[in-house]
């Protein structure tokens, strides 16, 4: 998965508004205790940030 394809889900998912506030806000145990945004720049594949945000938010299992 590419940035691009994580942010489009992101923007899918929680509005193009509200994806970024959250990526950068929300602390995820599943990522260490980092947020989508600080695991992404620390060279997290995207993929498995992706996962993390999509059991977080509790998504369907199509949208993994």
């Amino acid at each position: 998965m590419r940035h691009s394809e994580f942010w489009e889900l992101m923007d899918r998912h929680l509005g193009r508004g509200y994806a970024r506030v959250w990526a950068d806000s929300h602390v995820m145990s599943i990522l260490g205790g980092r947020t989508a945004t600080e695991a992404l720049d620390a060279g997290e594949d995207p993929k498995t940030v992706w996962r993390a945000v999509h059991a977080t938010r509790g998504l369907p299992a199509s949208e993994r």
